[in-house]
């Protein structure tokens, strides 16, 4: 049995170099971290979390989802591992505050960017409105849909818990902003079954000075004032009233933007018709929207020869013809002028005879050097040399 009465010198380890091998061996934590941790203790407004520090680190229920949570068991349960962000430094008492909503409020907008960037169509059910627009949620980030795209027929008030498709306006995390549009995502739908040129029939739901707007199969297309008719009109309220069916042709479909523009003028048979005569406009309406079928392909085959035109044009230009290219090659004649011909390269190489000549022969050389006798002669032999020299005797 151990001895509980041991002194802490008998042990050798005091509480002081117990707290010193914390410090040595403890993992400095920093607010921004995602740390791995598990739940050892749950309480009625948050949790314990183990995740290696001297004191249990404690993530509050406001804290542990994006979304609302009633109960930390709806979220955490015990002994559970998983990732955390640590949202504060320690406080007085050592402890850190973590979060599980800052770690999905990241990944979410990650996720919406790569929607975005996909041009993805999502859906969401509606959980508030304002003067302004409707409120909805995607991926548990707050988004809204500004008034203008709205296409619906119901009031906004009525558009809560309606599910709704939207496509992204704009999404900006650092400003917090989630804008999307209704309108964008019917249209698109709708666009994938409408073509530039088409006649359709729709019902006038509202004019505006600048124009009509048309309600054609769930979405909202704009009639110009400019392209009501031929004629001059001072106002559309003189030519259309609220709940009006007409017969317009498509003009433009703008995906991107999420606006269809439509026409009338282009259907009248003669200028001012939408005026004087609204019903033969639409008695001639296919006849005349195949005219305009056909002067839209001429145009468009007509750019399109043009560019092709360009195109050959440029290409020429760029390649010099053959007869360039012979005038900068020079004719072999010309080559044959710079290079000199055998005949001349023998002639600045003298003959062989030339060279004997200002070579001298053995026999010249033979001539220059005396012989031997005529340099005996000219050289003393000994015994004249002694005549000169008397002996010594003599002396």
């Amino acid at each position: 049995m151990v001895n509980q009465n041991l002194t802490a010198t008998e042990i050798g380890f005091t509480h002081e170099d117990f707290a010193a091998l914390l410090d040595k061996y403890d993992y400095h934590f920093s607010p921004g971290d995602v740390v791995p941790g598990t739940v050892f203790s749950i309480e009625p407004r948050g949790a314990l979390i183990d995740i290696g520090a001297k004191t249990a680190a404690y993530i509050p229920i406001q804290e542990m989802s994006i979304n609302r949570v009633d109960s930390p068991e709806e979220v955490l349960q015990s002994n559970e591992t998983r990732e955390f962000f640590i949202l504060t430094d320690e406080n007085e008492d050592g402890q850190l505050t973590l979060s599980i909503r800052r770690i999905e409020y990241m990944r979410a907008w990650e996720r919406v960017r790569q929607l975005q960037a996909e041009d993805a169509t999502v859906r969401s059910g509606v959980f508030a409105t304002n003067r302004g627009g409707a409120l909805v949620r995607i991926e548990g980030l707050r988004g809204f849909i500004p008034g203008s795209h709205i296409s619906t027929r119901k009031p906004k008030e009525e558009l809560v818990g309606e599910d709704l498709p939207l496509k992204f306006l704009e999404v900006d995390e650092e400003r917090n902003r989630l804008v999307l549009s209704h309108r964008r995502a019917l249209v698109e739908r709708k666009m994938n079954r409408l073509e530039v040129g088409e006649v359709v029939i729709g019902t006038v739901r509202g004019i505006k000075p600048y124009g009509a707007f048309i309600d054609i199969g769930g979405v909202s297309g704009l009639l110009h004032i400019s392209e009501i008719s031929h004629e001059h009109i001072d106002t559309p309220h003189s030519v259309f009233n609220v709940n009006d069916e007409v017969k317009v042709m498509i003009i433009d479909l703008d995906a991107e933007r999420g606006r269809i523009s439509l026409s009338t003028k282009q259907l009248e048979p003669e200028p001012g018709d939408m005026i004087k005569n609204r019903d033969l406009v639409y008695d001639k309406a296919e006849e005349m929207a195949a005219k305009y079928r056909e002067q839209l392909l001429a145009k468009q085959q007509g750019a399109t020869a043009a560019a092709a035109t360009a195109v050959e044009v440029v290409a020429e230009e760029e390649i010099p013809p053959a007869v360039e290219l012979e005038e900068e090659i020079p004719p072999a004649a010309e080559l044959e002028e710079e290079i000199p011909v055998v005949a001349e390269i023998e002639e600045e190489i003298p003959p062989a005879a030339k060279l004997e000549q200002e070579i001298p022969v053995v026999a010249e050389i033979e001539e220059e050097i005396p012989p031997a006798a005529e340099l005996e002669q000219e050289i003393p032999v000994v015994a004249e040399i002694e005549k000169e020299i008397p002996a010594a005797i003599e002396e």
